[in-house]
């Protein structure tokens, strides 16, 4: 039977002239629509096959199959949750027929409920999907050009040490040592609380990140300081899997309530918990620690990340640029001669 009922919704069911299945939900509850949907879908496949047409691929089969082939990555959920909030401007249409009016009009949407640059993602997700159809899928000739917004050039936001120890000393006394590590490795936030026991070496003074738990999907060496080795210390004991704890059971959350009012106290404005990292960061560049060797502490893929701390340590690069002064210190024009400093006197 080409169409059958099943829990109030029609079902499309046939086999192609090549005698392939086709089976799927009409997602009607009204059975002319339905076989409306399933003579629409027969045509197709016949044109396919006798006259060498492409099928007509529809967005829900560009997104399903994204998501199957890139459960792999760190974003996954993230991508599940855009595609769902997309639904409602994408369901049920070809491929096709998403142009670039569509596209900017989603965009628009996104931006005016959040920011152009939370709008700048869900495009981005939308450009790849369709650039997979093309290249990879062959299901479309030629995808849409997706103009993206423009973003301004995020400031790296740091604290100085004497703020940090107000910051700390506001926290409930649980929440001290989380703040406390964090601003000792520069690990991101989910890497702190979901820290297990099975990952430090306290004989060693070492912590490791495994690639699943990786931003960068690459493992993560920890060189453990003499602070970092102390908060571990304090932690020995209290649970038998996880690191970090409160009332006997793993901290599941570091952005708390908490947290935010001990900023408050402590007259710190506009700092969120992942500018911990970034302040980690800014305290090694301004106290000489070169560029390369942030990049591999932090697991920063690309040394352009790590750019962005250079202009706080400008101090510290004068010994090199006194370089090229040691050099010309003999010569006529390096300073001026006694026969010039007696003309101008």
């Amino acid at each position: 039977m080409s169409l059958y009922k099943r829990c109030n919704t029609w079902w499309i069911d046939f086999a192609t002239p090549s005698g392939e299945r086709v089976r799927c939900s009409a997602r009607s509850e009204d059975k002319a629509q339905a076989q409306e949907l399933h003579d629409k879908l027969k045509a197709e496949t016949w044109r396919v096959l006798k006259l060498g047409e492409k099928a007509q691929r529809t967005w829900d089969e560009a997104a399903y199959k994204w998501l199957m082939e890139t459960q792999h990555k760190a974003t996954h959920e993230e991508d599940k949750a855009k595609i769902r909030w997309l639904q409602d401007f994408l369901r049920g249409r070809p491929l096709e027929s998403i142009d670039r009016e569509l596209i900017a009009a989603i965009g628009e949407t996104k931006a005016q409920q959040s920011s152009p640059a939370t709008a700048n993602r869900f495009l981005a997700l939308i450009r790849a999907i369709l650039r997979k159809a093309v290249h990879e899928w062959e299901w479309m000739d030629k995808a849409p050009k997706v103009k993206l917004y423009r973003e301004a050039k995020r400031r790296i936001r740091w604290i100085t040490p004497e703020q940090a120890k107000t910051v700390i000393a506001e926290l409930p006394k649980h929440q001290r040592d989380v703040v406390l590590f964090a601003l000792a490795t520069g690990l991101r936030q989910s890497n702190v609380i979901k820290l297990e026991w099975s990952q430090v070496d306290l004989a060693q003074g070492v912590a490791w990140i495994h690639a699943d738990q990786a931003k960068g999907r690459k493992d993560i060496h920890v060189s453990l300081s003499s602070v970092a080795v102390g908060v571990l210390q304090r932690q020995t004991g209290k649970h038998e899997t996880r690191v970090f704890t409160y009332r006997g059971k793993p901290i599941a959350q570091a952005n708390t309530r908490a947290w935010r009012q001990a900023l408050k106290r402590a007259g710190v404005v506009d700092f969120r918990w992942h500018d911990l990292r970034h302040t980690w960061a800014s305290w090694l560049v301004q106290h000489g620690t070169p560029l390369y060797v942030v990049q591999e502490m932090g697991a920063w893929e690309s040394a352009e990340m790590v750019r962005r701390y250079a202009h706080l340590a400008p101090a510290h690069l004068v010994k090199h640029a006194e370089v090229v002064a040691n050099l010309l210190s003999d010569t006529n024009t390096a300073q001026p001669t006694n026969e010039k400093r007696l003309a101008v006197n």
